[in-house]
């Protein structure tokens, strides 16, 4: 449900052990994570300069409202000097989670080692993770993954899901597992149109890549890819600690009466009672005091995970659940359950037969149990997949680094070096 930027600091270190020991140790230290965030940051906002590119007069109204419905087109380009990275960020037609068509945005980036003149090697789908605050969407310059792959040959494409970029003045569909993937394909069958428009070519390699809410995306799109778009060959897909089973998660959650996370439990129950309809009101969800904040801690997209957590204040979900939902047999719970099981991933598809996939999870992990990951396993290897790694790994947490956040490393190392594999490059 939620992901660490700190497992993108591998870049260019990933084939040499004793720098990653280095680096683990240090992001540990969360005064060097504040620092190197706060550096990022600076030097994306210090470093940008604007392409010399001829753009599509969008003509599609203002960006801070809903769009008109149109094609897709290239909403501003720029080239972020510290990372050596182009940037497309886009608006493209798909739907909001109710099915109605609606523009929704994303980015598009390449490395300098990219261009018209030179072709890239495939195209990357990243799934970004969980976010709250507005300016962590991609199309807001989020590009942490987009950067850790620069000089690989590849084109990254990452949509910002509803709720954020074009349409961060709607409530976050998070983790919608079937609808988020609906947004993701769109973003890629967009982005690719606009890049053949500009000029760009590149060779058959798509790689699907996410972490917990983005893991639970990227195995919506093998999912949604195998059901609807016999075209969209995915050459591998990485997916790390994603909720694919979420009545599990939530019944895992009520029996251990804890969760790692409380930001990502609370939003999804709003999420499902909003978008799928359930009809339960906010005081039939939540105690206080996260009754009288979700307006201000959840919906103003102002705060980040860690400081939402903060202020919800306790692990126990006992302290800002109701009661009701803790009861998996009252009415209220039944219903959010049944909700929660639309978009149960380990049951009802059938994969192509050709995926390559690689599950990723950490044991100690008490933000998405791991359950998760043995779920989707075993629904594969049910359907006939048996071209799937699965990594389970014993990474521990502590109360400042969950051991969700601490396994994105791992995560990132093993995605760099199966990429690297897969293109010949030397790990």
């Amino acid at each position: 449900m939620c992901c660490v930027l700190a497992v993108f600091f591998v870049v260019d270190i990933a084939a040499d052990k004793s720098k990653i020991i280095i680096l683990y140790y240090a992001i540990m230290r969360r005064s060097l994570f504040f620092f190197a965030l706060s550096f990022l940051c600076l030097s994306v906002i210090c470093s940008c300069s604007k392409e010399d590119v001829q753009l599509p007069d969008p003509q599609q109204g203002e960006v801070s409202g809903d769009l008109p419905m149109g094609d897709a087109y290239i909403l501003d380009s720029t080239y972020l000097t510290a990372n050596h990275l182009k940037v497309y960020n886009f608006v493209y037609p798909s739907v909001d989670p109710y099915g109605e068509p609606i523009m929704l945005s994303g980015s598009i980036t390449m490395g300098d080692d990219v261009s018209r003149n030179n072709p890239a090697n495939g195209l990357l789908l990243y799934n970004h993770f969980t976010i709250y605050r507005a300016d962590q969407c991609p199309s807001r310059g989020e590009l942490s993954m987009q950067s850790m792959v620069t000089g690989m040959g590849l084109i990254t494409i990452s949509a910002d899901y509803y709720g954020f970029g074009v349409t961060e003045h709607h409530h976050q569909a998070y983790c919608l597992a079937h609808y988020n993937a609906q947004t993701c394909i769109d973003a890629l069958l967009s982005a690719k149109r606009l890049l053949s428009q500009m000029g760009y070519r590149w060779g058959d390699l798509l790689f699907n890549v996410g972490y917990s809410q983005g893991g639970q995306t990227a195995m919506g799109v093998v999912c949604l890819a195998a059901e609807r778009y016999p075209d969209i060959d995915i050459t591998y897909s990485f997916a790390g600690a994603g909720s694919y089973d979420l009545p599990e998660t939530y019944r895992q959650f009520v029996d251990a009466t804890i969760a790692g996370m409380p930001s990502t439990v609370i939003s999804v129950m709003l999420a499902y009672n909003e978008f799928k309809q359930i009809g339960l009101s906010f005081g039939d969800m939540f105690l206080e005091p996260v009754l009288s904040h979700i307006d201000e801690w959840i919906l103003s997209k102002r705060y980040t995970r860690p400081e939402i957590d903060a202020m919800v204040g306790s692990l126990a979900i006992g302290d800002y659940i109701a009661p009701a939902l803790l009861d998996t047999t009252s009415i209220s719970a039944r219903s959010l359950m049944s909700a929660l099981d639309s978009d149960n991933l380990c049951k009802g598809w059938t994969p192509k037969g050709n995926e390559q996939i690689m599950l990723f999870h950490s044991t100690r992990d008490i933000t998405v149990p791991v359950a998760n990951t043995q779920r989707m396993y075993d629904f594969l290897l049910s359907k006939g997949l048996h071209d799937v790694d699965l990594q389970i790994h014993d990474i521990e947490g502590t109360a400042t680094s969950p051991a969700h956040e601490n396994a994105a490393l791992t995560f990132g190392i093993l995605i760099l070096q199966k990429i690297k594999s897969i293109l010949g490059i030397a790990v």
